[in-house]
């Protein structure tokens, strides 16, 4: 009887050792983001950030971002459409980038808004251009 309960233990605490180390992967990603131009945030010092589409994301899935963004209460994507104040430069990551921060800012600004299943980015230098300025 002794060792049936083993076994369950042996698995309860494998289960939460992996649990564990999802969760230590997942803040050494944040961590690493952190440790240069990108950071999470969820700082306390009022540090400002823009969430950005990253450049190696295909232009099937930044146009997806783009209409889940544009699609949601509080973003208007007004300028990047033709003759908006961001429409120049016509490319797919720069569209995707300016929705995708205007999803982050209207959703809260927290990291988690701007994940876009791995496609997002947050930075702490301010990604406007020429006349296409991103709201903080």
């Amino acid at each position: 009887m002794q060792g049936a309960k083993h076994p369950l233990a042996f698995l309860l605490l494998a289960l939460v050792f992996l649990h564990c180390f999802a969760g230590c992967i997942g803040h050494a990603e944040l961590s690493k983001l952190s440790s240069g131009r990108y950071k999470e945030q969820r700082r306390s010092n009022g540090e400002v950030t823009w969430c950005i589409a990253k450049p190696s994301t295909e232009d099937e899935r930044l146009n997806l971002n783009i209409d889940y963004s544009c699609r949601q209460s509080g973003v208007d994507c007004k300028p990047i459409q033709p003759g908006g104040s961001c429409f120049s430069p016509n490319s797919a990551i720069s569209h995707a980038s300016f929705a995708m921060n205007l999803f982050y800012k209207s959703a809260g600004k927290n990291y988690w808004n701007c994940h876009f299943n791995g496609t997002g980015l947050i930075v702490t230098q301010n990604p406007s251009v020429g006349t296409c300025n991103y709201p903080a």
